[in-house]
C-alpha cells in the first residue's frame, strides 16, 4: 500500500549511516527492519475476515485454519528476515567513466551461512534505480557490477544502498541501508571535434614531428650525444680500429607531436573540458604525442595509457 510505502522509505532515511563504512560491512540483526508489503496487509484483512466469520457461527474448524495461516505468515515472516541476516558486504570503486555513463561499482557480496540467500534485491536507499536481484549460494563469495548513473564530472561517490528480500511468500519485505566506501572518476563528457594539427610552431595546437625511427638511412661518426643503442657494432667489428665507431641514421616514420591547448578550445570552461577530453582521447587513438596545456599548469607531450589518464584526471578535476 501507499502508506506502507511511503513508511518503509521514512525508515530508510532514518537509519541509513551517516557516512560511507569502509571495511567489511556485516547486516546483524540492528541493521534489517521489516514491514508487510500490500500483499502482506491484504493478507492480514483476509485472517481478520476469515476470524470474524468464525467467531460468529462458532466454528472450530474455522478458528484452526485462521490461526494456522497466521502461523505461516509468522515463519514466512522470521524466513524473510533470515534471508538478510549476516550477508557481508565489502565495496569499491569503479573504472572511471565519461559523464552520462553508468559507473559500475564493485561489491563483493559474502554468504558465510550454510544456507542460501534468495531473491536479493539491490538498489539505491532512495530507490530511484530498478532493483538488481541477486542469488547468493552457501559459503559463496559473489562481486556485483552495480550500475550507478553519472551527471557531471568529478569524484562520484556511491551513495547509500538498499537491499531487499520478500522471499519466501512476498508477505512481507526485509531491507537494510549499507553503505560501503567508493568512489569513481567521471571525466567531461567528449564533445568531438577536428583535433588542432596546424603545422605552424610557436602556434596553440602546434603538430610537429621527431627524428625518424623506421627507415636506416646510412652510417655516420659518433658524437659524444648520440646514444650508445644506436652505434652499428657489426661495423666496428669488420673494421676494428681502422675507423671511429659509427652510429646509424635513420629517416621517416616521424612520429607526430601535439600540443593541445586551453586557449585552442572554444566556449565556456565545461565546453572547453569536453573539447579538450575528445581530444585527448582521439590523439591517443591515432597513436599520437600529445600535451596538454592548462591554464595553471601543462603536461609535456608523451602517449599512452598512463598518459591519458593523467590528463583526463586533470580534466575532470579541473577548478574543483
Amino acid at each position: 500500500m501507499l502508506l506502507s510505502r511511503h513508511l518503509g522509505r521514512w525508515l530508510a532515511r532514518l537509519t541509513q549511516p551517516r557516512q560511507p563504512e569502509s571495511g567489511c560491512i556485516r547486516l546483524n540483526r540492528r541493521r534489517i527492519y521489516i514491514l508487510p508489503t500490500r500483499a502482506g496487509f491484504l493478507y492480514l484483512a483476509t485472517l481478520f475476515t476469515m476470524l470474524l466469520g468464525a467467531i460468529n457461527y462458532d466454528l472450530a474448524l474455522g478458528h484452526a485454519l485462521v490461526f494456522l495461516l497466521a502461523g505461516l505468515g509468522l515463519v514466512g515472516m522470521l524466513h524473510t528476515h533470515r534471508n538478510l541476516l549476516g550477508i557481508e558486504i565489502t565495496g569499491s570503486g569503479a573504472e572511471p567513466v565519461t559523464a552520462g555513463e553508468f559507473a559500475h561499482f564493485q561489491l563483493l557480496i559474502h554468504n558465510p551461512d550454510q544456507r542460501p540467500r534468495t531473491s536479493c534485491a539491490w538498489s539505491d536507499a532512495r530507490q530511484t534505480l530498478a532493483p538488481l536481484e541477486q542469488h547468493l549460494p552457501a559459503q559463496h563469495q559473489t562481486l556485483l557490477l552495480l550500475p550507478i548513473p553519472t551527471q557531471g564530472r568529478g569524484w562520484l561517490t556511491l551513495p547509500p544502498l538498499r537491499l531487499s528480500s520478500r522471499y519466501p511468500l512476498g508477505l512481507f519485505e526485509a531491507w537494510a541501508n549499507p553503505w560501503p566506501q567508493g568512489r569513481c572518476l567521471v571525466y567531461p563528457r567528449p564533445h568531438f571535434t577536428p583535433l588542432p594539427i596546424e603545422q605552424q610552431t610557436g602556434t596553440t595546437g602546434n603538430y610537429q614531428g621527431r627524428e625518424g625511427q623506421e627507415d636506416f638511412a646510412g652510417l655516420r661518426e659518433r658524437q659524444p650525444a648520440d646514444s650508445p643503442r644506436h652505434i652499428a657494432w657489426k661495423a666496428v667489428a669488420r673494421d676494428m680500429g681502422s675507423r671511429p665507431l659509427l652510429v646509424k641514421i635513420f629517416s621517416g616514420g616521424a612520429r607526430p607531436e601535439l600540443w593541445l591547448d586551453w586557449e585552442a578550445a572554444q566556449g565556456d570552461l565545461e565546453q572547453r573540458l569536453s573539447q579538450l577530453t575528445a581530444w585527448v582521447m582521439d590523439a591517443e587513438a591515432a597513436g599520437l604525442e600529445y600535451g596538454l596545456r592548462l591554464p595553471d599548469r601543462h603536461w609535456p607531450p608523451a602517449r599512452g595509457a598512463a598518459h591519458q589518464q593523467r590528463c583526463l584526471e586533470a580534466l575532470a578535476l579541473y577548478s574543483l
